[in-house]
């Protein structure tokens, strides 16, 4: 008899019990110290710099850094976060302090999960850098999907199309052309190479102020971009791992760098795609902000956008005032959330 498919539920249920399995064995192989009062200092203001499953290195205000247990009362703490901690009086298993407390966040990067959940990707961003790349082409879908989720979170973004040197003249003003269409609804862009270092002195510029990110695929040039603005990132990340005593962590794990000439950046190789399915359509909606001067002036209140009479968003994009591509890329990203969010639920 074939074996029978598992549920969506059954999946979530496995997955739950095997991380709290996980989580039992390894708080057995390294219990976490019960930090009393009379073993720690008084409280301090710091910055969250790396996140790991256990642990956080938190940066104090001298720029001193701390590898820290968390009190089993916060619910999340990530890279980003302006965080209350005390140094221990005593360092115990390469421990150097105990975060007490988050601050409340300027904002988040948040991204679903397929449990049902959201994690928290990063905190108190100042912008979001989209790097996309010409080949084999750029995907303008990719880009909105992206200024959805920072509309979303209110964070500003700026879109960086990485790989300009690979295009023909009459290539590169096609893209151009494309980026255009984000110029004229009030977004900043910036075509680059990390390999010929074309226009990377006007993205160090941008960086300099601030705390940025970078999001965007696999093979868009994310890991170049990072070298060529901070070269001596591996030799930090080892020099840190050796202080802490701890061992060298792997390099998926989160970073806030300061950069030379000023300004912070977020190193996070887990960031790639975002799902859209936690946002309701609504959302998706006001991700687009050339749509909100138009949004509730349809003649019908449940107007889908699509085929309905006299909606005001299909008749800005006849009068010129909202870009087809834009309009179009809307309806896939509505399509494709629902087409995802119903396999989510349903026997695959």
């Amino acid at each position: 008899m074939a074996k029978q498919k598992l549920t969506q539920n059954q999946k979530r249920r496995i997955h739950r019990n095997n991380a709290k399995a996980l989580d039992r064995h390894q708080r057995q192989q390294k219990k976490q110290i019960d930090w009393q009062d009379d073993m720690l200092g008084d409280t301090q203001d710091g910055v969250v710099v790396t996140r790991y499953s256990m642990h956080a290195d938190v940066e104090d205000e001298q720029g001193n850094l701390f590898r820290c247990n968390l009190r089993r009362t916060l619910s999340s703490v990530v890279v980003g976060d302006r965080v209350i901690w005390r140094s221990v009086l005593e360092q115990l298993q390469g421990i150097s302090g105990v975060i007490e407390a988050v601050q409340p966040r300027q904002n988040e990067l948040v991204r679903p999960d397929y449990y049902d959940g959201l994690k928290v990707m990063a905190a108190n961003i100042d912008r979001i850098i989209i790097v996309s790349a010409v080949l084999p082409t750029l995907s303008l879908n990719i880009i909105d999907r992206y200024l959805v989720i920072c509309e979303t979170a209110n964070i500003p973004a700026v879109i960086v199309l990485n790989k300009v040197d690979l295009l023909s003249e009459q290539e590169f003003a096609e893209a151009e052309q494309q980026l255009k269409i984000y110029q004229d609804i009030g977004y900043q862009t910036l075509m680059i190479s990390a390999q010929t270092g074309k226009n990377m002195q006007k993205l160090t510029a941008l960086l300099s102020s601030g705390t940025s990110i970078f999001v965007g695929q696999s093979g868009v040039g994310k890991s170049s971009l990072v070298n060529q603005i901070m070269p001596e990132v591996n030799a930090t990340t080892n020099e840190v791992s050796e202080n802490s005593g701890l061992g060298q962590h792997t390099t998926t794990s989160s970073r806030l760098y300061h950069l030379p000439q000023g300004g912070n950046l977020i190193d996070s190789p887990g960031i790639r795609e975002f799902g859209l399915w936690h946002l309701e359509p609504e959302q998706i909606t006001r991700g687009y902000r050339e749509f909100q001067y138009f949004l509730g002036t349809c003649k019908f209140r449940d107007c889908k956008h699509l085929d309905d009479p006299q909606c005001a968003l299909r008749e800005a994009v006849e009068q010129g005032k909202i870009h087809p591509v834009r309009f179009e890329n809307y309806h896939r990203l509505i399509l494709s959330r629902d087409e995802t969010k119903s396999q989510r639920y349903f026997v695959g």
